[in-house]
């Protein structure tokens, strides 16, 4: 459960930013890798969830969250796939100057 302050009863602080931009990415971008990484994360605690409750309107909106986040995880995948052939396009372009 989260408290005002953003902390959860595990003591995370949920509102602080653990990744910084570097803004020198290359073929990807660090920041949809984090977030990708979080996002797959959550989906698996929902995971565990779902295999243990037994309480229809829970599991019910278990699943709803799960299929949010899967949503959402491939969201983050085909955007990080665009990325990468953008640079993949500008590498060719640029090579084909430098010969």
């Amino acid at each position: 459960m989260e408290n005002i302050t953003g902390t959860t009863a595990q003591g995370v602080n949920m509102l602080e930013k653990n990744v910084v931009c570097l803004h020198n990415c290359k073929n990807t971008c660090a920041m949809l890798n984090e977030a990708l990484r979080k996002e797959t994360a959550i989906s698996k605690f929902y995971d565990s969830i779902l295999e243990q409750c037994n309480m229809p309107a829970v599991s019910d909106f278990v699943a709803e969250q799960i299929e949010i986040r899967q949503k959402s995880i491939l969201a983050i995948i085909q955007k990080l796939n665009e990325i990468h052939a953008r640079s993949q396009i500008i590498d060719g372009i640029s090579s084909s100057f430098e010969s």
